[in-house]
């Protein structure tokens, strides 16, 4: 069991407070990632959880417990963190071994359980080679490897992939993925990047300034952003928002329409422009459009395959049924 409850809880270091009271349910066994920028207190929330930063207020529960005091040691869960923090002098095999001889867990035990953990991080070839001899999503494994032999109520992943490249970054999402889909545990996972939150997540907490903006999975906050920050924070690229006169004839104060909802054409169109830089992906190009009396250009999606150059004229067209409407507050109208 994981199921993890948060009721008013706050932090504060010394008179600043990074975390405002905030409740929150993570359901047994989901897979939930708290996104936002730098600062926006979901490190410091994670920490909270596995009991690494003492809560100012409030209350947090675990399985129905109330696990507020409780030591890290014994709240059941286990953390993987950015850095591996593996031993260089040991093996992969007693490296994931470690947290059980400190447990004074059995021989037989703890060797069962590195069996199965290797096999489902496909590190059973490289129980006896050391750290230095792995690549940075091998290393990842053994730290992740290490987690799952505590058999855990939980883990808690703190930014694990933001050491490693572009390539190793995808792969290693989903690896982990796949792991949570075997292991059916709960999971809860911090990060920056919010490809990683839509890709990885059953749920997403998007947090700012210590404060949850919005809870909901990735395609309800794709479609129905709660507000403007969230709006302009999920979705890659992100969605152009737009005030006055396009706003105010939409009876909003900013409307929002994202890159792969509108519709270019060279002959005929709502909005006319020109074509600044463009990106070509392969799949999907993206290109940037200067409309005439708008200062920041419009990003719109097309084909791998689309045919633009800079400073071509275009006409641009929205789908107005994927119009997303704001209120002076920024707030979602409905």
């Amino acid at each position: 069991m994981g199921r993890i409850t948060l009721h008013g809880v706050t932090k504060n270091f010394g008179d600043t407070e990074v975390i405002r009271p905030l409740d929150l349910e993570i359901e047994d066994g989901e897979f939930v990632v708290f996104v936002g920028p730098s600062g926006c207190g979901k490190s410091t929330l994670l920490r909270l959880i596995a009991g690494l930063e003492d809560v100012t207020a409030g209350r947090i529960e675990i399985d129905g417990v109330d696990a507020t005091g409780v030591p890290p040691a014994k709240r059941g869960l286990a953390m993987v963190f950015q850095s591996y923090a593996l031993y260089p002098h040991m093996s992969v095999r007693k490296n994931i071994a470690f947290p059980m001889r400190m447990a004074g867990l059995d021989k037989a035990e703890q060797n069962r359980r590195i069996e199965s953990a290797a096999a489902a991080l496909n590190l059973t070839d490289y129980l006896d080679r050391r750290p230095g001899q792995l690549s940075g999503g091998q290393r990842q494994r053994v730290a992740i490897g290490r987690a799952i032999v505590r058999e855990p109520a939980a883990f808690l992943f703190d930014e694990p992939l933001s050491n490693l490249d572009a390539a190793l970054r995808v792969g290693m999402r989903m690896e982990i993925s796949e792991l949570h889909t075997r292991l059916k545990t709960t999971m809860v996972y911090v990060t920056h990047d919010q490809v990683e939150a839509m890709t990885m997540a059953d749920k997403i907490v998007v947090l700012q300034h210590g404060v949850i903006e919005q809870v909901g999975s990735p395609l309800d906050l794709y479609r129905e952003p709660r507000n403007l920050f969230v709006a302009g924070f999920i979705g890659s690229p992100k969605m152009n928002l737009m005030t006055g006169e396009e706003a105010e004839r939409r009876q909003a104060a900013t409307m929002g329409i994202r890159p792969e909802h509108i519709t270019a054409s060279p002959t005929e169109g709502l909005w006319q422009g020109t074509v600044g830089v463009s990106e070509h992906l392969g799949s999907d190009t993206f290109f940037h459009v200067h409309l005439d009396g708008r200062a920041d250009p419009v990003t719109v999606r097309a084909g791998g395959e689309v045919s633009l150059h800079h400073g071509d004229m275009i006409y641009l067209t929205p789908d107005e049924s994927r119009i997303h409407r704001f209120d002076a507050q920024g707030m979602r109208l409905a």
